[in-house]
């Protein structure tokens, strides 16, 4: 496999006055300084002293004749570049009014990452967290406050957020792509973006005082789908030692990957539709333009592929055949991922409309699963409905995520069950609800008020996990609050620096491994390991599974 972001030095250091170059403009590095392999960059110090350099290009920018390639290298620079603030993010429509971004819009142009280090030199071989953001794969930004780095720099990692392409940008795979490919594929760009950022890791992260033999890649939603693409991926497998997933995986879902066939035709009809009967034509037609048209009614999603090159398999067939990553997992979902509204609509949470609800989706197998899902009232009803759909939407594929790796992985898994619904939002919130991908959505003060959740809902764990309440002024945080973030970072971090959740002052987390029963860190206010308890659940899923 050749991978044009393969540079020629293996590691790059902090270098005394002595060693520098003509071309760097200062006598010596300073504390806010980095020499890497392309240049010299000057960051900035928080108050908690952590060092943060923002907007670090990972590749060449992906425009013109670079839109729909695979990712280039970055060219290299003589004067010390500022790296003080977030790069644009990856084109994108604001489908999610309640993202929160601090990079300056949106841009083609948008391939680079952001480094939190506590290490004052390049000696200190400090374990990485490199995070990949969710949204669906058609939105999101490693400037999201809730994905910011300090805090788990200060105890003691290297954090990393990364950039990839989006929507059409990242996924729209096409005949005369594949043809122009070395590879013959198209489509995944976005997952061979995140590849080359790790490929940068590798390459420079020792300069930030990181160890590139301990990183751990991890993600939520689709950034966790993108952990599973990573694993099962040859180009990327072995570029980290550990991964953490939240609620997502490419194994058995809805999100993919489509077979390339498939989706060149989705990419053809989708130029067909802007008049472009060429990719030179496709080519030239402006970003935005390109984006616009994706929002129209109608226009179908551009899916990941099954490409040959980045896929060379389901990712199923990679995890049951063991060729995935073997490294340490660590993967659970939320209580509540999805609300019983996605099964009912319109209709009462009843019984009966539940039992309807059922019977279209799963016609004669219905009776199976409504022993699997009981409902006798209205509340059950609720709860059935609830559940059913946050397994149809997540929950499932990433239990099978979890079971694959523990069968096959040769590596503990550690599962967990996310279960702490957030607080009520502040006063100055006025009407207001939870959105899909965190954050929140208006509503009209005359609206009625939406019920609180019952469960923890789905993208609600990543402040807590990543130590970042204090970022959302939306929720009126609670001592417990504070106390599950407090544990559930703990657990993150101890995984991060040894592969292991377990820690002084922690409940003890079980490991999954093949051939034992498996059980589930229940992630509340009081942590404690339970047997897994819907494991008939899963199983029957995974019979309808096509294989």
């Amino acid at each position: 496999m050749k991978f044009y972001l393969i540079l020629a030095l293996l590691a790059v250091q902090l270098v005394p006055a002595a060693a520098q170059t003509k071309n760097t403009p200062s006598k010596s590095l300073t504390i806010n300084q980095v020499k890497t392999a392309n240049g010299v960059l000057e960051g900035t110090t928080a108050a908690s002293g952590i060092r943060e350099f923002k907007g670090v290009p990972f590749a060449a920018p992906p425009v013109g004749d670079l839109r729909w390639r695979e990712p280039q290298p970055v060219k290299s620079w003589t004067n010390v570049r500022p790296a003080k603030q977030f790069g644009p993010r990856a084109m994108q429509l604001p489908l999610f009014g309640d993202m929160n971004f601090r990079s300056n819009g949106v841009s083609e142009d948008c391939l680079y990452l952001n480094v939190w280090t506590p290490a004052k030199t390049a000696q200190e071989k400090l374990p990485v967290l490199v995070y990949f953001y969710g949204g669906g794969f058609v939105a999101g930004d490693g400037s999201e406050p809730r994905y910011d780095g300090e805090s788990m720099a200060r105890r003691g990692i290297v954090a990393v957020t990364v950039n990839y392409r989006l929507g059409v940008f990242g996924f729209m795979a096409h005949p005369e792509l594949s043809k122009e490919s070395p590879h013959h594929a198209s489509g995944n760009y976005g997952f061979l973006d995140q590849s080359a950022a790790l490929r940068w890791v590798q390459q420079n992260i020792a300069a930030f005082g990181g160890d590139p033999k301990k990183v751990t890649i991890a993600g939520e939603s689709a950034g966790s789908m993108s952990v599973s693409a990573q694993m099962a991926s040859p180009l990327s497998k072995s570029l980290f030692a550990r991964a953490i997933g939240e609620s997502g995986s490419m194994l058995n879902t809805g999100f993919g990957p489509l077979p390339l066939a498939e989706v060149e035709k989705s990419g053809v009809a989708f130029a067909t539709s802007l008049g472009a009967n060429s990719l030179a034509a496709l080519r030239a037609l402006p970003a935005q333009q390109l984006l616009e048209a994706t929002g129209k009614p109608g226009t179908q999603r551009f899916a990941p592929t099954l490409d040959g090159y980045f896929f060379t398999e389901k990712p199923t067939a990679t995890f049951e055949a063991g060729r995935q990553a073997r490294v340490p997992l660590l993967v659970g979902w939320n209580s509540q991922e999805m609300s019983f509204q996605a099964l009912f609509g319109p209709d009462q949470p009843t019984p009966e409309n539940f039992t309807k609800a059922v019977q279209k989706l799963y016609g004669e197998r219905a009776a199976e699963v409504l022993k699997l899902y009981p409902s006798t009232t209205a509340q059950e009803a609720e709860q059935a409905a609830t559940d059913l759909a946050g397994d149809r939407f997540i929950a499932y594929s990433t239990w099978k995520w979890a079971d694959m790796q523990a069968q096959t992985g040769g590596q503990p898994v550690y599962r967990y069950l996310y279960a702490r619904p957030r607080p009520a939002m502040t006063p100055e919130m006025g009407n207001a609800t939870a959105g899909l991908a965190g954050g929140v959505v208006k509503q009209p003060e005359s609206a009625p008020k939406a019920p609180p959740a019952r469960g923890a809902v789905h993208s609600a764990e990543i402040e807590y996990a990543l130590g970042n309440l204090s970022t959302n002024k939306v929720y009126a945080w609670t001592p417990e609050d504070q106390k599950v973030s407090e544990a559930m970072q703990s657990y993150f971090a101890n995984f991060i620096k040894s592969g292991n959740p377990n820690g002084a002052g922690l409940p003890n987390w079980p490991a999954t491994k093949a051939g034992t029963d498996a059980q589930v860190m229940r992630l509340d206010v009081t942590p404690r390991a339970e047997q897994e308890p819907n494991r008939a659940r899963y199983l029957f899923l995974d019979q309808l599974v096509t294989k």
